[in-house]
């Protein structure tokens, strides 16, 4: 899963001959799970059609402020296209439009939206090869710079004039790779390597039965996509779970047991900045795992059980770098045993959730957590979804570690 996964894309196409790679363009955005709309000048109609794009991306194409051919319709308001957007894509960008956007002139619906968008600008320069060059179009691309706004080269090749030099538009698949690695080069976790586990152990019975617990996997799979988000390299470790994710950033590692889970958090404890252990270990095994089915020959069982190995425990024993965060479930006397857990285990953070909150613990999309600091500071949180809590986490993370 790409960076730009869930994101709304605005793409600008101005009146230039490159117009026709923005079909291969949009459908690079939404392969990459990006949502998009287009707003489109009058001139690059004559490129491109609108129901090319409209087609391709889902969603109506906008390129007047009103439509002519119905009078009860609503006008298209750029003041909300620019508030769509996470990014705006201007792509073809053309002299004529970059000298229009550079000095805030605003006679088209594009340039209305680009005047009132808040979202970060990226721009792609066409055109030609004396044209891009030009001390004017070298203003232009320096101006919008300054502004913070992002050009994307323009690169070598053969010119629409004939001519072969620099002008020609980036391919669509570099410009989409252009804004993913720029977009991932400004993230709070770039270069940061985030080890999480997740979901319950299975601990073995025999070759059919095993002692387990009802974690689905949830929390720790959004806490995963939410590290990743923020740029970081991703090791997720998971015991066994229908959770899925794909995203370029997260590496899965199944596991069964709690000793494979213990195994796999050593392996790769040391190279992490961070760790979060929200998965749901078993605390117990079977001291002696059956080779075969046990039979049913009597009303009861019996099975002697032992301690699995405490894997937060052993971390917090042997961290050097690394800011360590472990989870809380209880249900009794919660914040006093959270606490102690915190201290005994050589934690920086603690998430505590109750199961006498409704709403939280296992297999729900909501939780209600309490964050403990290492100074034993709590701070509560009201029900919210588990992607919302883990953005909550990581915000307690970063502001941390930044502090």
């Amino acid at each position: 899963m790409s960076i730009l996964s869930g994101k709304n894309i605005l793409l600008g196409i101005s009146g230039g001959i490159a117009a026709y790679k923005t079909a291969t363009l949009v459908r690079s955005f939404i392969k990459a799970g990006a949502n998009v709309q287009v707003v489109m000048t009058p001139a690059s109609k004559d490129f491109v059609t609108p129901l090319t794009l409209s087609t391709l991306s889902k969603n109506p194409v906008h390129s007047t402020f009103t439509n002519d051919q119905d009078d009860n319709a609503m006008w298209n308001n750029h003041v909300e296209l620019g508030l769509w957007a996470d990014y705006l894509v201007v792509a073809p960008a053309t002299a004529n439009t970059l000298s229009k956007m550079a000095n805030g002139t605003c006679d088209n619906l594009l340039l209305a939206t680009y005047l009132s968008a808040k979202c970060k600008v990226y721009f792609a320069p066409a055109m030609d090869l004396d044209m891009y060059i030009h001390p004017s179009s070298v203003h232009s691309f320096e101006t919008l710079k300054s502004y913070g706004n992002v050009m994307i080269p323009a690169t070598s090749g053969e010119l629409a004039s004939g001519l072969i030099g620099q002008g020609r538009m980036a391919e669509p698949d570099d410009i989409v790779s252009f804004i993913e690695k720029d977009i991932i080069n400004g993230l709070p976790l770039k270069n940061k390597k985030v080890l999480i586990t997740a979901g319950p152990t299975h601990e073995a019975i025999d070759p059919v039965r095993f002692i387990g617990n009802h974690s689905s996997g949830k929390m720790g799979f959004e806490i995963a996509k939410e590290a990743a988000n923020l740029g970081a390299e991703v090791i997720l470790i998971s015991g066994p779970t229908h959770q899925k994710v794909a995203h370029d950033l997260i590496t899965v590692i199944p596991v069964i047991s709690a000793q494979d889970m213990y195994d796999a958090a050593h392996l790769y404890f040391n190279n992490s900045d961070i760790a979060i252990l929200s998965a749901a270990v078993a605390d117990y095994k079977p001291k002696n795992v059956a080779s075969q089915k046990i039979k049913k020959k009597s009303s009861t069982l019996t099975l002697d059980l032992e301690k699995t190995k405490d894997i937060l425990a052993s971390l917090g024993a042997i961290k050097t770098k690394q800011f360590l965060v472990g989870f809380a479930l209880e249900t009794n006397n919660e914040l006093e045993h959270a606490k102690l857990k915190l201290k005994k285990k050589n934690l920086d953070l603690i998430v505590l959730n109750s199961l006498n909150d409704k709403g939280a613990g296992f297999k729900s999309d909501t939780n209600k957590v309490t964050l403990i600091n290492k100074d034993e500071v709590a701070k509560v949180y009201e029900l919210k979804s588990k992607t919302e809590v883990a953005k909550d986490l990581f915000n307690t993370i970063i502001n941390t570690i930044h502090a």
